[in-house]
């Protein structure tokens, strides 16, 4: 059984550990600045481009953003957990450009789908433009997640509200099809990017289908 123990010495590598540290400052930031009335998660959330709140640095540093602990804390746990294996595997530079793209990709695909199918058919048109905004790293994350499942695919998992092990390969589709379930489902008070989960699979099963034909590993 081949299970899933990240190696002692390289338990926190650099991008990980960096991207958990931005992370974490970041929430705190937004915290301690809400408190004087500024609103970090407007700066620095990304908004939809046709907003006047949108600004072009916005396409990266949403990843870093959180909503709450629960949301931070989550995120970078996964982040952590899958991380630490990929960065072990492909070294720092390539898992840096792995994580940025998917969380570009997630971003795409959530906003295409808000442009082309949520604003023509509402009634709020303009508020929704100006104010939909995206957080966080699960982009990134879900991205890590497919990643980890083709890499991976019989390491066995364990979660806390599952009583059995998992083969990655299965916990990625099943995770995959329920993200799309919710996302087709459209639910007014699910505040889930769901698509972006979705594109950031996306996105990752491509690069890692590009490099794998392209021989880069």
């Amino acid at each position: 059984m081949n299970l899933f123990r990240p190696q002692r010495f390289n338990i926190l590598p650099t991008v990980v550990k960096n991207i958990l540290i931005i992370n974490c400052i970041l929430f705190l930031g937004t915290a301690t600045l809400n408190i004087q009335g500024i609103d970090l998660k407007e700066i620095l959330g990304l908004h939809y481009w046709k907003s006047s709140s949108f600004e072009t640095w916005q396409i990266i540093s949403h990843m870093f953003m959180h909503g709450n602990f629960t949301h931070l804390f989550f995120n970078m746990f996964a982040v952590w957990m899958f991380g630490t294996q990929l960065e072990n595997l492909w070294g720092s530079k390539r898992f840096l450009k792995y994580y940025l793209l998917t969380g570009l990709g997630a971003a795409i695909l959530h906003f295409m789908i808000f442009h082309f199918f949520e604003i023509p058919n509402s009634i709020y048109k303009d508020f929704l433009i100006e104010r939909h905004t995206v957080l966080g790293a699960s982009g990134c994350l879900f991205g890590l997640l497919v990643a980890f499942g083709l890499l991976f695919p019989n390491t066995q998992l364990f979660f806390l509200l599952i009583p059995f092990p998992i083969k990655a390969k299965y916990f990625v589709i099943i995770y995959g099809l329920a993200e799309l379930y919710y996302g087709l489902q459209n639910n007014p008070y699910d505040n889930v990017a769901h698509f972006a989960h979705l594109g950031g699979m996306l996105f990752g099963f491509i690069i890692i289908k590009y490099w794998q034909s392209n021989n880069k590993y």
